[in-house]
């Protein structure tokens, strides 16, 4: 295992694919409640084409945390820090939800760091401050596991959850070991991000995948996304929230074209 020691926290990270280092680099930045393992499947068939670094964000996986509240720009400071350290001058960035909004902070605010940029189950402005406040009410008094069955619900469709029960299990899993300081504070910077008015900024070539049923981040978002950054496009696949592993074979032959493997 590796880990990177910052001044209030640590990250966990995981290299995989080419170990002689003249492959291009694909960095994943996971979804709220959920760890590294989420990219698993991206993992197997994109590795042999890239150098793929994955990483726990802060309070997630086997990352601490420092005490929220975080902001988003905590969050792509962790990034920057991140390719800092591993002497990374440009990857290619995929993220999912608050991942994608990271992927969005980094392409108005350190653009030159990325290169192509896909951005999946986001928005430029997830939910409402309201609703996170709501949240982290309900996590405080009854913790994760009780929010369990409606966040399955949100993120795979029933007929993928019949199908794939230990692939959900599994994802749930990560989410129930999340800390709670480490969601909370992902709340909280879900609840301040707004970069509606920003987004333009970004001149990174950008792809934007949505699941078709995703209730969280419909493909509405996604759209608008592609629509308002400088050279953006929108593809819609089967599936909810999580739709990397709902529509994996598609999702993965949609970034393999989007990155010119």
């Amino acid at each position: 295992m590796a880990y990177l020691d910052l001044s209030s926290h640590r990250l966990h990270y995981r290299i995989d694919g080419d170990q002689e280092g003249n492959a291009p680099w694909l960095l994943f930045c996971n979804s709220l409640g959920t760890d590294l393992a989420m990219w698993d499947a991206q993992v197997a068939d994109l590795s042999p084409h890239f150098r793929v670094l994955r990483y726990d964000r802060r309070g997630h996986g086997r990352s601490s945390a420092p005490p929220p509240p975080f902001a988003l720009a905590d969050l792509g400071r962790d990034v920057i820090a991140l390719l800092d350290a591993l002497g990374i001058e440009k990857a290619h960035f995929c993220g999912l939800s608050i991942g994608g909004l990271t992927g969005q902070w980094l392409g108005i605010h350190a653009g030159r760091r990325l290169d192509r940029i896909v951005l999946c189950a986001t928005a430029a402005r997830i939910g409402t401050a309201e609703g996170w406040a709501a949240r982290i009410g309900s996590v405080r008094a009854d913790g994760l596991a009780a929010l369990t069955a409606a966040t399955a619900e949100r993120w795979f469709s029933p007929e993928f959850a019949a199908g794939h029960r230990e692939a959900v299990d599994r994802v749930i899993e990560s989410f129930t070991a999340t800390s709670t300081d480490g969601y909370i504070g992902g709340c909280t910077a879900l609840a301040r991000a707004d970069l509606r008015e920003h987004i333009a900024a970004i001149a990174n070539p950008l792809l934007a995948i949505s699941g078709n049923g995703d209730p969280v981040c419909p493909p509405a978002d996604l759209e608008n996304i592609a629509a308002l950054v400088q050279r953006g496009r929108h593809l819609s696949l089967p599936g909810r929230h999580i739709v990397n592993i709902e529509s994996a074979s598609l999702f993965n032959a949609a970034l393999l074209e989007f990155l010119h493997v």
